[in-house]
C-alpha cells in the first residue's frame, strides 16, 4: 500500500531516502515481487506505479486515495482476488527485513486459515497476511481503516510471527 498523502510527514515520503535509500526501494527489497505468486503496488503516485511495474509488481492506480486506507485495501484485493491469501504491507516501515517477511509467509503457508502478522514481543504489527475467507470483510472496509478491525473481529485466528528486531515494525512517522 503506497497511496498515503504523508500528511504527518509533509508530502510523498516514499521517495524520501532513509540511510541513503528511498523508502519505496527499501519496501520493495523487504517484500520483493518474487516472494509472492503475484504482487501489486497500490498508489496514487505515477512515479511509484512506474517503479512498481519495472520491479515486477502489478501497478494498481488509486484514484480514491483521499478515502484512506480502505480504498487501497479494496483495490489491492480486487487485483489479487483469486489468491488463497493476501499480504498487506505498508511502505513506510523502512527497516522491515526480507527474512522476517519470508518467515511470515512460511507461517501462513503452514497455517493457511490463520491471519498471520509480524510482531515484536507479542505486539502485532505489519505486514499481515489474511486468508481468502476474510476477503469479504476486507472489501467491506470504509474510510481510513485498514485490516485492524477484521483482525480484532477474528482474534482467535491471529498468529504472531516475531520480527528480527523491534525497529522493523517502526513506521517512519513514529521513528
Amino acid at each position: 500500500m503506497a497511496s498515503g498523502a504523508g500528511r504527518r510527514f509533509g508530502g510523498n515520503k516514499l521517495l524520501h531516502p532513509v540511510d541513503g535509500v528511498p523508502m519505496i526501494e527499501r519496501a520493495m527489497a523487504a517484500v520483493p515481487a518474487e516472494l509472492l505468486d503475484r504482487a501489486c503496488v497500490v498508489s496514487c503516485y505515477p512515479e511509484l506505479l512506474a517503479l512498481a511495474g519495472e520491479r515486477g509488481y502489478v501497478p494498481v492506480p488509486n484514484p480514491d486515495a483521499a478515502q484512506g486506507q480502505s480504498a487501497s485495501v479494496r483495490l489491492g484485493l480486487a487485483a489479487l482476488a483469486d489468491m488463497d491469501g493476501v499480504l498487506f504491507s505498508v511502505c513506510d516501515q523502512p527497516w522491515l527485513r526480507r527474512d522476517s517477511v519470508e518467515r511470515l509467509l512460511a507461517d501462513f503457508a503452514a497455517h493457511p486459515d490463520a491471519i498471520c502478522a509480524l510482531s515484536w514481543r507479542g505486539e502485532r504489527g505489519s505486514p499481515v497476511v489474511f486468508p481468502r475467507e476474510l476477503f469479504p470483510e476486507l472489501l467491506a472496509l470504509t474510510g481510513d481503516r485498514g485490516g485492524g478491525g477484521v483482525i480484532r473481529a477474528n482474534a482467535h485466528r491471529l498468529r504472531l510471527v516475531e520480527a528480527s528486531a523491534s525497529m522493523e515494525l517502526q513506521d517512519v512517522d513514529r521513528a
